[in-house]
């Protein structure tokens, strides 16, 4: 055992370091190499896991290799890969070598980037790569942010940056406006704030699955009749369900006419504006008052890295700024930007470096190309299976987004829910891919969000094949082929 170990120092010895850390390199690139052979599935029965893992906190040291070998037997297969090129389920996280690596040095070097004066260097690299983002999504000169955990923390920002401008944080007799297809990390960050359920309009969402504006403008109409103040719309630029986007040109100019906030959710769809598709369709971006964003879905990054940006980032500032007295040298820095003054974090890390790390290495064009396939994957998806009788296409693929279903003839709806149901179910038992269901219009729903770089053709076919023959052994009547 090294001699800085058994002195309450908490250390290695270099040797021990580097032993460790070559181990822990060899995994990860295994683990990135072998990916795309392993199962999909990794889940694990809680009373099983219980019986692995449940212990009392170890009094004396363990041999690092011995740790390290128990994680990769007991831990690392037990869970479900959401970078594995068939993971298509939710809205997965790609992440990249290069980002891993970035997250190892930012742990490494552990730099406190809360302020300007404990983290200078980083504060400044994540004003760099936020800025960055602004440019790529045409938000103009002046407005920024900061980088938070994922889209929940984003949208949490955000809206209270918007009850802070507009409402002065007395959200009495506010309302907020919202299709029935918002994330639900939305109505969440509206119920911190203290909007109560009657204050929220979720408005049934178009034929598109879009908010539709002559709803809106009658919902928002009668809240004013009625002595309400109507207050922010919150439109998606890319919806969970099925990619679909708000008309957010047009939300833009009503907002603006009507006096409201309007936010925008982009949490993995913002990022398709790097190419020329995703500009066309996310048509009116630019014009949001705030903007979440998930660089750790369509920007290719590991968890967690999320982001708000704001159109007047000073809003931010009035909304979140606290001086404590113990705060007092931080603040004496007129030039410095301190991000503890921009959202809810005092302790913060180095989230920035990841993303600024990776751009560098591969390059904005390599990133264009990476959300140009996942477009290109699910109309390659749509065209398979509109190929075959026996799926339905509830929602046409956008922003990599392809929503269908199992059917069947002489089964009821009921049946056909079942059927679908039971394709997640026989998916996640067989392990080669990994699919997730919802409801649209009343129908059980499939969904495939292709957004992985590294998912290929043959990835893709294997799947819905795959899916094909489940739905034919489930259906009553049906043979599998």
């Amino acid at each position: 055992m090294s001699e800085r170990r058994g002195a309450g120092r908490l250390e290695l010895s270099p040797e021990e370091m580097r032993t460790l850390g070559y181990q822990v390199v060899d995994l990860m690139v295994e683990h990135a190499a072998t990916l795309a052979d392993r199962p999909v599935n990794g889940w694990g029965n809680r009373a099983e896991l219980a019986r692995d893992l449940a212990e009392p906190p170890p009094e004396e040291p363990r041999p690092a290799a011995a740790v390290l070998e128990r994680l990769t037997r007991e831990v690392l297969p037990r869970f479900m890969p959401v970078n594995h090129p068939r993971f298509f389920a939710f809205v997965p996280s790609p992440g990249n070598f290069v980002s891993a690596v970035a997250d190892a040095l930012a742990a490494a070097w552990n730099p406190f980037v809360g302020t300007w004066f404990a983290g200078a260097a980083p504060a400044e690299l994540e004003l760099v790569t936020i800025d960055w983002l602004r440019q790529i999504c045409g938000l103009p000169t002046g407005a920024g942010g900061l980088f938070v955990s994922g889209g929940s923390v984003a949208n949490l920002t955000a809206l209270g940056a918007a009850r802070h401008a507009r409402l002065h944080d007395d959200p009495a007799g506010a309302v907020v406006y919202f299709s029935d297809q918002t994330h639900s990390a939305v109505e969440r960050a509206l119920a911190v704030l203290g909007f109560r359920p009657a204050q929220l309009r979720k408005i049934s969402s178009d034929a598109l699955f879009r908010l539709p504006l002559a709803e809106l403008a009658g919902a928002i109409a009668a809240d004013r009749a009625a002595g309400r103040r109507p207050f922010c719309v919150v439109a998606n630029a890319g919806t969970t369900n099925t990619g679909a986007v708000d008309p957010l040109a047009e939300l833009a100019a009503f907002c603006r006419a009507e006096g409201l906030w309007l936010h925008v959710d982009g949490a993995y769809g913002a990022p398709a504006v790097l190419c020329r598709r995703g500009r066309e369709l996310l048509a009116g971006l630019a014009e949001a008052d705030s903007l979440a964003l998930d660089p750790h879905k369509w920007l290719f990054q590991p968890f967690e890295i999320g982001c708000v940006l704001l159109r007047d980032r000073r809003l931010l500032h009035d909304a979140f700024t606290v001086h404590p007295e113990y705060l007092q040298d931080v603040h004496r820095d007129r030039e410095a930007v301190n991000f503890c003054d921009y959202g809810i974090q005092l302790t913060r890390s180095f989230r920035a470096l990841k993303l600024w790390m990776s751009l560098q290495v591969f390059g904005l064009a390599e990133f264009r190309r990476a959300v140009e396939r996942g477009l290109a994957l699910a109309e390659q998806a749509e065209a398979i299976l509109r190929a075959a009788p026996c799926w339905e296409v509830m929602s046409p693929a956008q922003l990599a987004i392809v929503a269908f279903r199992f059917v069947a003839p002489g089964l009821s709806g009921e049946e056909l829910d079942a059927v679908n149901l039971r394709i997640v179910q026989g998916l996640r038992e067989d392990g080669y891919a990994m699919v997730t269901s919802t409801r649209l219009r009343e129908q059980t729903a499939l969904r495939l969000c292709t957004i992985n770089p590294r998912t290929t053709e043959e990835d893709l076919a294997g799947t819905i094949a795959l899916m094909a023959r489940l739905g034919a052994g489930f259906a009553p009547g049906q043979s599998p082929s």
